[in-house]
């Protein structure tokens, strides 16, 4: 029974120092490296620390009875929905200038080129305006 034991244990031991080295020569591809780098500013920069730290509130009780998704009148407080939007509008920018880069590579095609500078173009300018649009709703709401 003890030899039994021993060996399971000694073959656990081996599994766990092979897996130890299969880590350590991995090496992820620069592509993955880069969608990670990305997905995790992306979620920095929209505030994903502050709602697990923080756990705010999805709606707001307004003073008319509605429910307004925002804090108004404060930069440095924020709900649940209004960092999903800025996480969701970032990550509709960073797709629009992956497609202006995609663009580049296309040089030969010019209308499949055009069509993804366009297209590109439409969706980093909307994601702009959009964060800019919900900025000044936070600061032009009324009070009653």
């Amino acid at each position: 029974m003890t030899a039994r034991i021993t060996r399971k244990f000694s073959s656990l031991a081996f599994l766990m120092r092979k897996a130890y080295r299969k880590i350590l020569i991995t090496k992820p591809s620069p592509l993955f490296i880069a969608f990670i780098a990305i997905a995790l500013s992306i979620f920095l920069l929209g505030g994903g620390v502050y709602d697990i730290l923080e756990k705010p509130l999805a709606l707001l009780p307004g003073l008319t009875g509605r429910y307004i998704f925002f804090v108004p009148y404060a930069l440095h407080e924020q709900t649940l929905n209004q960092s999903l939007i800025a996480i969701l509008l970032y990550a509709l920018g960073v797709l629009g200038f992956l497609l202006i880069y995609q663009s580049t590579k296309y040089a030969f095609k010019p209308r499949q080129a055009s069509t993804f500078l366009l297209i590109g173009a439409v969706l980093t300018v909307l994601a702009y305006f959009c964060c800019e649009y919900i900025i000044w709703l936070i600061f032009n709401v009324p009070l009653s």
